[in-house]
């Protein structure tokens, strides 16, 4: 199938309506626990993220304790997490940089947050949008899956998909959408086993047959 303009707003409408009012699955109380959260969420689930969460900020909730622990001890404290050693490595050097340039608080500048250890652009993107309100989409594995299968925004890279997603989607829907296209990549739209028969949007989705195959 043509995905048109009029497509386009047909899948956003059935995504705001199956998604309105999702949360962020992360838990964090501010948005520096947000952002060590986001960095410990790389190739892994939000769920395991929150378990090493709540026990590391019940004894470093800031910047300055967790330099004051130490690297061996942080690492102790996120090993379950995956990639441990290199995210703690990510997790010191940003603490050091966020009280040597930003008196322990975490910036509210998309440029600047790239500059901390760990941080990228969907990183960036997480924490200007879900912590401080700026409209922005970040295209992980779940966003860029799901666009490029409904033809949203179709690109062989994450910055590619986020600038077609902000063409197709109003910048006053940026945030929630990324959210939407998250749970809908988690609940439906899956890696290797789609939910194409229970999906809303098998009827505007041009994946939809070739994502099922014959005879399902």
């Amino acid at each position: 199938m043509r995905v048109t303009k009029a497509v386009r707003e047909q899948q956003i409408a059935i995504l705001e309506e199956t998604y309105r009012g999702v949360k962020p699955a992360l838990k964090f109380r501010n948005p520096f626990e947000l952002l060590i959260a986001v960095i410990l969420s790389a190739q892994c689930t939000d769920v395991r993220v929150n378990v090493v969460t709540e026990r590391l900020f019940a004894k470093a909730p800031t910047p300055e304790a967790i330099l004051a622990m130490g690297l061996g001890a942080l690492e102790e404290e996120i090993r379950d997490c995956g990639l441990f050693r290199n995210k703690a490595k990510n997790i010191m050097a940003a603490c050091q940089l966020l009280l040597q340039e930003y008196g322990g608080q975490v910036p509210e500048d998309f440029e600047a947050l790239q500059k901390l250890s760990g941080v990228g652009r969907k990183t960036a993107n997480v924490v200007m949008s879900v912590a401080f309100g700026y409209p922005a989409i970040a295209v992980d594995t779940h966003v860029f899956r799901v666009a490029n299968r409904l033809k949203l925004a179709a690109g062989s890279t994450p910055l590619e998909v986020e600038k077609g997603l902000q063409k197709a989607i109003p910048r006053e829907k940026w945030s929630a959408a990324h959210h939407w296209l998250i749970w809908h990549g988690r609940k439906l739209c899956k890696a290797r086993s789609p939910l194409c028969g229970e999906c809303p949007l098998q009827q505007v989705c041009p994946s939809c047959e070739a994502v099922k195959g014959p005879g399902k």
